[in-house]
């Protein structure tokens, strides 16, 4: 079985920001809960895009506040 999305996209987090795992959930803000700064912000889509395969133009990565929000854009992307 593969991963899901949200377990990628958990994992990408995990890895970009340096946190741990049992940080990472829906409700976490990149920002105010993990720490992130705008360079992070952008590193963070740019690694969910190559992931994915998918882009996300710049209003759209703008509105990707907590991980939830990140994780539901891939699910619609890739639909």
């Amino acid at each position: 079985m593969s991963e899901s999305s949200e377990e990628k996209v958990r994992g990408i987090i995990v890895e970009q920001l340096g946190v741990n795992a049992d940080q990472v959930t829906r409700e976490s803000k990149m920002i105010e809960d993990l720490g992130a700064d705008s360079l992070d912000a952008v590193e963070l889509v740019m690694a969910v895009e190559e992931a994915f395969e998918i882009e996300v133009p710049d209003d759209q990565a703008e509105k990707l506040v907590a991980v939830g929000d990140i994780i539901d854009y891939v699910d619609k992307s890739a639909t």
